[in-house]
This record gives structure tokens, sequence and C-alpha cells, in this order.
């Protein structure tokens, strides 16, 4: 890649600093205070001497006295150098050789300036880093949505709220763990190499294990090893996962994705529903003080009870005909005429999935059940105990996404394996998504895993709607890119 003139002129001030027995890249620096606590409790600082550290965000000449924007993690300070405090010479070296982008560590007095904002009287600096390529124009370099991603530092440098969402992140999986923490359950890691892929419908990536001579797949899914616990006597589990399924890239899909999926023994989907909702309660009170947020602009109120509607009696009633297998070509005829042609050739599983997203979950705004899927698109959900052809499973929409997925999980060894086999026919059929049958969990079934109910949550999904985020990328810490050519 070529390198723009202001490298060159970069390198000669640092050839030029070594020179004069500086050295650029110290090992590190003692820091007595963080910026952001200084900029939140300056009553706790004021005339106290402190170190601090961070990146120069912006440098203000004004002859015998400079005045500095100091970036730390999540906020800038106004630092105050003045040549007759630090000394000539050094009041001179950083004039000649300190550069926005810099990376320096300050001594001095907490003060306020004479137009109040609180600043740092220096006493004393240190360069720590010497940066070699400028960092991008503040209100024009980093439009590029494109370079955010490639080159994720500098949309941390330069976006605050980039590096906001992520934090909010933290605080949003460390909330979900103190809940389900306090619930009871244990976090337990399950393989992330596994010999069968299943637990969910989707492509697997491929490797290869030279110490085992066998095929592996990356994980798409934690859900049957998790089951493989209950079965081992847990009655409580849970785990953040990361997961991997080679398929497409949209605003809210992502080759690899973190999901959190929870099993409690002895329990149905109907108590899944409680908790969920007690879940995201929690959730947002703990990490945002309210119960309702914006996203897109639009307003999202978390308030309990959420609503609660039916698969088939909503797909019925968009679609006006009813919804059973036997009914196909009606169904495929009446969703064409909607304008779904998407669906001309899908199996009627998909077509079924596809339907609903198409008419009536992208328009599910606050959080809202969806209960009682049919049978063909539910191969590892309990068969309804009251519905024929349906299964106890819900979901959880919010702006129009599936954030959560739960189960009464289907425990019956001979109803899983007829479940599987169909699923090898829809695999034989194209349907390379389709569930393949996994014979140690079925001979795990066959030991007896008790009444279990089960929920997913894509984590990545749920930041993206709490943090008003535009792209599940955003939520990324470093998503891929497709290779760039020169």
């Amino acid at each position: 890649m070529e390198k723009p003139e202001e490298y060159f002129v970069r390198m000669k001030k640092l050839e030029e600093i070594k020179k004069n027995g500086v050295n650029p890249y110290p090992y590190s620096f003692e820091t007595s205070a963080r910026i952001e606590s200084i900029k939140d409790k300056y009553e706790d600082f004021e005339n106290k001497d402190v170190a601090v550290a961070g990146r120069v965000k912006a440098v203000r000449d004004f002859g015998k006295a400079l005045f500095v924007d100091l970036l730390g993690e999540k906020n800038w300070i106004q630092i105050y150098i003045k040549k007759d405090v630090v000394g000539e010479d050094k009041f001179n070296f950083f004039k000649k050789y300190i550069d926005i982008g810099d990376i320096i560590g300050v001594k001095g007095k907490v003060m306020k300036s004479k137009k109040g904002e609180i600043t740092i009287f220096v006493q004393e600096f240190s360069l720590l880093t010497k940066s070699l390529l400028p960092l991008p124009e503040k209100y024009h370099g980093l439009r590029d949505k494109e370079k955010r991603y490639r080159q994720r530092y500098l949309d941390f440098i330069m976006n605050e709220k980039s590096k906001e969402i992520l934090i909010k992140r933290r605080d949003i999986l460390d909330a979900i763990r103190e809940f389900l923490n306090r619930e009871g359950f244990i976090e337990i890691e399950t393989p992330v190499l596994q010999p069968i892929y299943g637990g969910a419908t989707a492509r697997p990536f491929t490797t290869y294990a030279n110490a085992l001579d066998t095929k592996l797949f990356l994980r798409i899914s934690n859900e049957l090893y998790l089951k493989r616990l209950i079965v081992g006597g847990f009655e409580k589990v849970y785990e953040f996962s990361k997961d991997f399924r080679n398929e497409g890239i949209d605003k809210v899909h992502y080759p690899e994705f973190t999901l959190l999926e929870g099993y409690i023994a002895y329990k149905d989907y109907f108590f899944l529903m409680e908790l969920m909702e007690r879940l995201f309660e929690f959730m947002l009170d703990k990490v945002f003080n309210k119960k309702e947020i914006e996203f897109n602009g639009k307003r999202i109120s978390f308030k309990r009870p959420y609503k609660k509607i039916y698969f088939t009696d909503a797909l019925k009633e968009a679609l006006d005909t009813r919804i059973s297998k036997d009914n196909e070509k009606e169904i495929r005829e009446k969703g064409i005429a909607k304008g779904i042609h998407e669906i001309k050739d899908l199996p009627y599983h998909k077509m079924i999935d596809k339907l609903f997203d198409e008419l009536i979950a992208k328009d599910l705004w606050d959080p809202t059940f969806v209960l009682d899927h049919p049978v063909e698109i539910s191969p590892l959900a309990k068969l309804h105990r009251e519905k024929q052809g349906l299964t106890e499973r819900f979901e959880i929409f919010i702006a129009g996404m599936e954030v959560v997925n739960a189960f009464s999980e289907l425990n019956d060894p001979i109803d899983q394996r007829k479940r599987f086999e169909e699923q090898v026919k829809y695999k034989k059929a194209g349907d390379e998504e389709a569930h393949v049958i996994d014979e140690d969990f079925l001979t795990a079934l066959e030991i007896g895993m008790p009444p279990t109910a089960g929920f997913g949550i894509g984590v990545d999904r749920l930041c993206m709607l709490l943090c008003d985020a535009e792209n599940i990328r955003d939520v990324i810490s470093f998503p891929q890119l497709r290779p760039k050519t020169e």
C-alpha cells in the first residue's frame, strides 16, 4: 500500500528523535488516574497532581503556550503546556516532534481554564508512541463504512460511538450473566470443533484435524451438547458460544456470531416465556435504568407482559388460507400473489418460514411472542400437547428481527430420530442447511433426558437493538470483509 507523504515527514522526525537520545517507544508509563475519572469526578481531583496518558487529538498553539486535547479510552481532556513551566527544550520538542495521533504521558495539576474547561496544567510530559501514519480528518476522513470496518482501530479512535457500543455490549452480557447466575444456572463451555454439526439449520464451515485424522466442523450451534449436559444430570446450564454458519451477510446476519443458549430441566416453554420477560426487564434496568429504548428513531417498550401471536393463525390471516402441508399449492400461489416471489421453488418448510418473515415478522416492533410453530420448521421442539401438527416453540421478535428462539425440548428419542430422518430427506432434495443425524445425541436421549425447556438468544442482534446500531457488524469488534484487491 502506497504511503502518504506525511508518513515520510514523520519518519524523518522519528530518526531525529532517536538521534537526540529519546526513545520514541518506551516500555511503560505509570498513570495515577484515568482521563474519564477526572472528567466525571472533577471535585475529587481539583488541585491534585495526576499522571495520565492518551493520544493527541488536537493542538492549539498560542506561541508560548499549547492547549492539547488528549484522548483516553472513553473521553478526552484538555492539557495546558506552558513554555516557562516545562522548559524551553521540552516545549520546543513538543512543537517540533509531537503530531496528532502520537501517544504521550503527562504529569500535572488538575484545574479549570478561564473558560471553565477541566484541564491538566502540565509539569512534564513524555513521548510514549510516535505515530507514523496520520489520523483521518475528524469530519471527513472516516465516513467510508468499508474503511471503518476494515480498519476498526481507526474507527475506534475517530468515532466515540463505535467504542461505546462495544463497552455497552460488555455491560449487556454482564447483566445477562448476573441474572442467569442468580437463577442458579451454571455456565459451561462446549466444543467449537464438532464431528457432527447440529442444533440448527445452516451450512457449516469445514476443517480437518490432523492429529485425529478426521474432518471436523465449526459449530453452527451449541444446543445438542448443552442437552447432553442435561442428560448428564446438570439441571440449569448456559453458554455464550461463538457459532459459525457459512451463509450470507446482511444487516442482521453474519457468519461468525455469538449465541446464548440455556437449558433448564423439568420446565416447559410456558416457564421460559416468563423467564425471558424477567431477563429482559433485569437487563434493561441494570444497563439502561429504563424499560424503553430507541432504535432507528422509534421507541421500543419492554414493559411486561409482551404481546402474543400464533404462527399459523397469523399466517392464515395474512394469506386467507389454511396453513398445512396438504394445502401447499394454494399457500404458494397466494404468497406469490402477495409479491413474495422467492418462494416459487422453496420446499414447504422453507416457504412458510419465508412467508412469515415477509408478511408478519417485519412489522413486529415491540417484543412479541410468536408461538406454536409447525413441526416441519421445528425439528428439535416437542409436539404441542393440544394442537396437532404444531410444536411448543416460541420466538421473540423485536423491531422485525428474531432475537429469541425457545422450545419445550423434544426428549423422545424415537420421535427425534423420525425428525432427523425427515431432515435427511430435505438434504437429499437439495437443502444444504438441513439437519444431519447425530447418533451420539440420539444415544444420549435413549439414556434419558428429563422434560426440558431451552432458549437461544442472538447476542449480536440484541446488542444491535439495544445500542441503536445500524448494522450487526457495528457490534462486532473486527468483522470480516471481502479481501481488498490493490
